[in-house]
């Protein structure tokens, strides 16, 4: 069910539930087929039998209507991929952050000035003062080498299974690809297995190239490998569709640091002048 939180300007929404806001936010009737999505937001009251949203609502949905600027963020683990964002209007930052099986997700009004703490924590970004150094600083493979990886690695992952288990079935796969030499299969070995949480974040607004509309962006992706510390993933560069990444495109990695990563958050976003271009363009 969907739910509120007054206090703190927060709400607990799945996709069918903002999707039943948006359309009667637009004065828009709602398809059948979200009917108990209504009754729910109805029951909740966060929408009266009339169809108006309750004033707390507004911001919220006006802003996930007509944002200036999209941030998307896709976290992957051992439980799974789930997806947050930010939506950044001309009055109010929106946040969405998913929870590992539910499908609803916390939406929450965001202070402006405080919109890259918010995505820093989004990613549990943290100062590692203790993470190990290794011998190379930078690891290259390819996107097969590293998917095939990552599937040795969950099919060893359980109950009874040691890291010791882990790492060599990794190293297996590895070896078994034939692109990598020591001591770079060693350490790829290490950081695949040592991977808590791989994500990439991206920005998008509205802009021109060439003369005509179109969708404005950039974004990065990072691995968090806990005690080897944080690893910036340079190819496949983002943002990059992917049906344009194949099995041989390259895949590489580079030794980074939290500061280093909250400069690259700041500068994902659009500057004073790329918005006023954005808005000439409109």
């Amino acid at each position: 069910m969907p739910s509120i939180d007054l206090s703190r300007s927060r709400f607990r929404l799945t996709d069918e539930h903002l999707v039943v806001l948006s359309e009667l936010a637009a004065g828009r009737p709602v398809d059948q087929e979200f009917a108990a999505a209504r009754k729910e937001v109805e029951d909740s009251g966060l929408v009266t039998a009339d169809g108006r949203l309750v004033q707390a609502l507004l911001p919220l949905v006006q802003t996930f209507l007509t944002p200036g600027v999209v941030i998307s963020l896709e976290a992957g683990s051992r439980q799974g991929t789930l997806r947050h964002g930010m939506f950044i209007g001309d009055e109010h930052v929106v946040a969405h952050e998913a929870w590992p099986g539910e499908a609803e997700e916390e939406y929450s009004l965001v202070e402006p000035k405080t919109l890259v703490f918010k995505l820093a924590s989004m990613v549990n970004l943290r100062q590692s003062p203790a993470a190990r150094q290794t011998a190379l600083t930078v690891v290259e493979t390819t996107v097969s080498g590293v998917e095939g990886a990552l599937a040795a690695l969950k099919s060893v992952a359980g109950p009874g299974r040691t890291a010791d288990d882990e790492q060599a079935a990794v190293r297996q796969a590895l070896a078994a690809g034939g692109t990598l030499g020591e001591p770079a299969l060693s350490l790829l070995a290490e950081l695949v297995s040592e991977l808590r949480c791989s994500w990439r974040m991206t920005a998008a607004w509205q802009g021109r190239q060439g003369g005509q509309e179109g969708v404005e962006g950039r974004g990065f992706a990072v691995w968090d490998c806990g005690p080897l510390g944080y690893w910036l993933r340079e190819l496949p560069q983002e943002p990059l569709p992917a049906e344009e990444v194949t099995p041989s495109s390259p895949f590489r990695l580079v030794r980074t640091d939290a500061r280093s990563i909250w400069t690259l958050i700041t500068d994902l976003l659009p500057d004073a002048e790329e918005i006023r271009a954005a808005r000439a363009g409109r």
